[in-house]
């Protein structure tokens, strides 16, 4: 259970952290490319949400989940944002 609560720990902390590198980098290609990278994360997160739950560690996660769409949602808007602002 500590394993894969750490894990989840380390999914939720790489999307803003993917999110503030590549806003640190110089090019719009590199920032978008980044953004990609994040939006990985809530999917690995989503994953290991469902394993949790599956082994018993978790009874409701449709809340969890709904948060997780969200951030996918949120973060695919950036990325169109940032698509249609510098192509």
């Amino acid at each position: 259970m500590y394993r894969l609560a750490q894990q989840m720990r380390k999914v939720a902390v790489s999307v803003p952290s993917n999110i503030a590198e590549g806003c640190s980098r110089k090019g719009d290609v590199e920032t978008i490319q980044f953004l990609y990278i994040a939006t990985a994360s809530p999917s690995e997160l989503e994953t290991q949400l469902i394993i949790a739950n599956e082994i018993g560690y978790i009874n409701e996660i449709d809340p969890y989940l709904s948060n997780v769409n969200e951030i996918k949602r949120m973060l695919v808007g950036l990325i169109k944002s940032y698509k249609t602002k510098f192509g």
